[in-house]
């Protein structure tokens, strides 16, 4: 687990990154306050885009360090170690801070984060191969009317969406039975996961 407090940029002396990490644009609608939790790093291969973080990110300053971030290494196939080496992968949620808490989980993220932060910042790594969407949200501000009517459709239909993005369900343990209802995700969308993140991360997949 990387250490760290707010973020885990290597380059926060980046203007652009700093105004990032300080952000408050959004402040008084935040139950505990801004804290900003991304990474972003100039040679990154993968963007990981899910909502936002949660409780306990917040509270340790780290993303994914937690039983859905355990599920999402499970699902590309790599270790903890290279989860965290932002040379390969940014972590970009659209909702930088924990929204807080509403009645069936955490809120949404906040509508002013993602159109103020994301292009900016994926800007910032012209070596992208990937965007990995996780979950609604992501997949909502990124294919706009090209996903489906649901989750499950867009999902199932990954490789639309190929090679730019690839579209996964959040590894909540929330999500459990949706998971087991859908077996066919971890059989067969899965295995393409991590074919491509082992192909991008050799350096054998050409950026489009």
């Amino acid at each position: 687990m990387p250490d760290s407090s707010i973020n885990f940029s290597p380059f926060l002396g980046h203007p652009l990154l700093r105004e990032a990490a300080d952000c408050k644009i959004c402040a008084d609608a935040l139950p505990l306050g801004p804290k900003p939790i991304f990474s972003v790093h100039p040679k990154a291969k993968i963007a990981i885009i899910g909502q936002a973080p949660g409780r306990l990110a917040h509270e340790a300053g780290t993303p994914w360090d937690d039983p859905s971030g355990r599920k999402l290494r499970m699902w590309m196939g790599v270790s903890e170690e290279e989860f965290y080496d932002a040379s390969t992968f940014a972590i970009l949620p659209v909702g930088f801070c924990y929204p807080g808490k509403g009645k069936g989980g955490d809120l949404p993220p906040r509508p002013e984060c993602a159109p103020r932060w994301q292009a900016p910042l994926l800007a910032m790594m012209p070596d992208l191969r990937m965007k990995i969407l996780i979950g609604a949200w992501a997949q909502a501000h990124y294919l706009g009317k090209a996903k489906k009517k649901t989750l499950t459709e867009t999902v199932r239909s990954f490789e639309d969406y190929l090679p730019e993005y690839f579209v996964l369900p959040h590894p909540s343990p929330r999500n459990g039975i949706f998971l087991r209802k859908n077996p066919w995700i971890e059989s067969e969308t899965i295995p393409v996961l991590r074919s491509l993140i082992k192909t991008i991360k050799g350096g054998n997949l050409a950026k489009r």
